[in-house]
């Protein structure tokens, strides 16, 4: 599948990127970036994930051709 992160995620991940294997939800694919970049925990505990322009919840089961949106919270001025 792939992932793309937005704001000050991409001080950790590159913008686009793809993930292969056992990532059957959103869950096990938060884990999985946790895993790629420890230093993003924080970030990562309150970012949304969206899949189809919808946000989706930890148990939301992922396809191999979706891709997932992993976006931190935004503030405006």
């Amino acid at each position: 599948m792939k992932v793309q992160v937005f704001a000050a995620l991409k001080d950790y991940f590159d913008k686009e990127f793809e993930v292969a294997g056992n990532v059957q939800d959103v869950k096990a694919l938060k884990q999985h970036l946790l895993e790629l970049n420890g230093a993003a925990g924080n970030m990562l505990k309150i970012c949304r994930f969206a899949v189809g322009d919808e946000f989706v919840d930890p148990s939301f089961q992922l396809k191999e051709n979706d891709t997932v949106c992993v976006i931190p919270p935004s503030s405006g001025g």
